[in-house]
């Protein structure tokens, strides 16, 4: 499985984004895409996650501002981000979780940078 991200950039405070993530390959062996975020110094943290079977679940920092979807036909995974914050300035990552034990994948990350 390859995982291409894209839609990341720079935007003000309570602006919005789309980030897009688009699974190649061994794609019927996913059971679960999302994206978590890295900023400089922090760890690595949930954004969000959805199954295949469109059961979603986010992370306390971003709740009721983002939104995860999918379209399973394109193989294609969103994070819909609106009233974005300055902390939420980070690298995103796209992920795929599958059905094969050790073999879950993490995409090229997608900057987000978000100005007071």
């Amino acid at each position: 499985v390859q995982l291409q991200a894209s839609g990341g950039g720079l935007v003000q405070a309570g602006g919005s984004l789309r980030l897009s993530c688009v699974a190649s390959g061994s794609v019927f062996s996913i059971e679960l895409m999302g994206w978590y975020r890295q900023a400089p110094g922090k760890q690595r943290e949930l954004v969000a996650t959805i199954t295949s079977t469109s059961d979603t679940d986010y992370g306390d920092s971003v709740r009721g501002r983002f939104t995860i979807s999918r379209d399973n036909a394109e193989n294609t995974v969103y994070l819909q981000m609106a009233s974005l914050k300055p902390e939420d300035t980070a690298v995103y990552l796209c992920y795929a979780g599958r059905n094969i034990p050790g073999s879950n994948v993490w995409g090229q990350g997608t900057q987000v940078t978000v100005t007071s």
